[in-house]
């Protein structure tokens, strides 16, 4: 396979793996998207954060975040509360309600990846857990800066 087959089937596969994340999640909690479901999961990771940095972190439109910060309010799975250190900025934090749902999807979620990979010999999951990381780490150059 050559490199530009190679990166043809990364794209190909990379592209069916993300829609069946989608509709897993879909089927797993129908009220929480994969979007919704990420944005928890980095809101528990960090022990809650901005709206702002959720968009910047994860590099949606603002208000696309917005849309579903507002449906998880809704749903009573997170709050805002003031930064302790500026009044004027609102943190997003998981409610309990937020953690305990949270919780549920991703042991299922694990489950899920479990059973799809049970017969995987250790060094290929840790291979490609490698690979994946590595993927996930790159960032983009800034504007204007020269590649290489």
């Amino acid at each position: 396979m050559t490199a530009a087959e190679a990166v043809e089937a990364i794209q190909r596969e990379m592209t069916a793996f993300a829609r069946r994340a989608r509709a897993s999640a879909g089927r797993m909690h129908p009220e929480l998207s994969l979007v919704s479901y990420t944005l928890l999961g980095h809101l528990e990771e960090r022990g809650g954060c901005r709206a702002t940095d959720l968009a910047a972190h994860y590099a949606l439109d603002k208000s696309t975040v917005s849309r579903q910060v507002a449906a998880l309010e809704r749903a009573g799975l997170i709050e805002r509360r003031l930064a302790p250190d500026d009044h004027r900025v609102q943190v997003l934090h998981l409610t309990d309600a937020g953690r305990q749902l949270l919780a549920r999807v991703t042991e299922s979620r694990r489950a899920a990846f479990r059973e799809r990979l049970a017969d995987w010999p250790e060094e290929d999951l840790a291979r490609f857990a490698a690979y994946l990381t590595r993927y996930n780490a790159w960032t983009p150059p800034e504007p204007g800066e020269a590649t290489t």
